[in-house]
């Protein structure tokens, strides 16, 4: 583990994030009616996201984020109320603070985030959805120059997670899958840890690039078998969602499965159990909401972005866990910590024998 992975950095990327949570709250007070229709009665998910005309995703965005605020909260039988300090963002209070935050509610920002709320998205397809495949149409990581810039972008925060990440993954001989593998970090730290295993790296052409130039960057680093890592990693171009995934003993999904809405996230979990052998295992790090979804607010702030710029958000390890059980996969029930706020949870692939022993 680098020295620098001692320092949590998680201050820096939720300044950052807090931004987005900004544009939630002053949309949800003066451009969308939440306060109004909760008024003094309770409602489920359900009903509110009806009365608003929210589609699932920005609602999950949206009042998940209002919880972690303590605007909202939901009583004991899972319906949405105006919490006492959430009074003070209606107009029925006196006083009250709807004015002080209607002082940016013609901000640029503001107003299309409460435009993305309503439509789901930007109402122009090829705007914020940037780094995701749109359709069946090309992904905009193929364009050399966008691929190079998001993926240096992100180099920073992998180097920092990565040692973390191959530090709390299993130890074992075989085979690792790094599906959308980015800078190839997570796979570099995990083979520093596993001298005798090897591993594929799957993403689009052009972030390969960047990342066989990262891999002889880490290779020539100093550290014992650093260079003998390269060795060991196979670079495959491809896409995820339709292209044949190669058999492996660990899949690894960072940062990956909160790009993409629920649907899709189902589809990649059935096409990664098929790709795992007979007891492999699948590592999923990211940024979780608590199963009750009503925070933290660090990771709703990080919803916001993604929301903002992707086709996803974040989601729960409940969540998670039901996806894994739906192709067959058996959740361990370990919650991970890394740091800035991300962890990790997995699930096994059963063995035929196992599953034999077991009828």
């Amino acid at each position: 583990m680098t020295v620098s992975a001692s320092l949590d950095l998680a201050p820096i990327t939720r300044h950052l994030r807090a931004m987005f949570g900004s544009r939630l709250l002053i949309a949800a007070v003066h451009h969308l009616p939440v306060f109004e229709e909760l008024g003094t009665e309770s409602l489920s998910i359900e009903a509110l996201r009806t009365r608003l005309n929210l589609a699932e995703r920005p609602a999950m965005v949206l009042f998940p984020a209002l919880c972690a605020m303590d605007l909202l909260a939901f009583d004991q039988q899972g319906r949405l109320y105006i919490t006492e300090l959430g009074k003070y963002v209606t107009q029925a209070n006196t006083p009250n603070l709807t004015g002080y935050l209607g002082l940016e509610k013609d901000d640029a920002g503001v107003l299309e985030m409460a435009a993305r709320l309503r439509n789901d998205g930007p109402l122009e397809a090829g705007e914020g959805i940037s780094f995701v495949k749109e359709g069946e149409g090309p992904s905009p990581m193929d364009d050399p120059e966008l691929a190079r810039f998001l993926t240096l972008g992100l180099a920073g925060r992998a180097r920092h997670l990565s040692p973390l990440v191959a530090a709390n993954m299993t130890k074992r001989d075989g085979h690792l899958l790094d599906v959308a593998g980015g800078t190839g970090f997570y796979t570099y730290e995990w083979l520093l840890a596993n001298p005798t295993s090897t591993a594929t790296i799957l993403d689009r052409p052009a972030v390969l690039t960047v990342a066989a130039e990262l891999l002889d960057e880490f290779a020539q680093s100093g550290r014992p078998g650093a260079a003998e890592v390269k060795e060991r990693v196979t670079f495959l171009p491809g896409d995820m969602l339709t292209d044949s995934l190669p058999q492996t003993d660990i899949l690894l999904a960072a940062s990956l499965f909160h790009d993409w809405p629920t649907p899709t996230c189902q589809l990649l979990t059935q096409r990664f159990a098929d790709a795992l052998r007979p007891g492999g295992e699948l590592w999923v790090h990211d940024a979780f909401l608590t199963d009750t979804r009503d925070g933290p607010l660090a990771v709703t702030d990080y919803s916001a972005q993604l929301f903002w710029n992707t086709k996803g958000r974040c989601y729960s390890r409940a969540e998670y866990r039901s996806w894994f059980q739906e192709v067959g996969l058996q959740p361990m029930p370990d919650n991970l910590p890394t740091q800035m706020d991300y962890g990790l949870i997995w699930a096994r692939k059963n063995n035929t024998k196992d599953l034999f022993f077991t009828q």
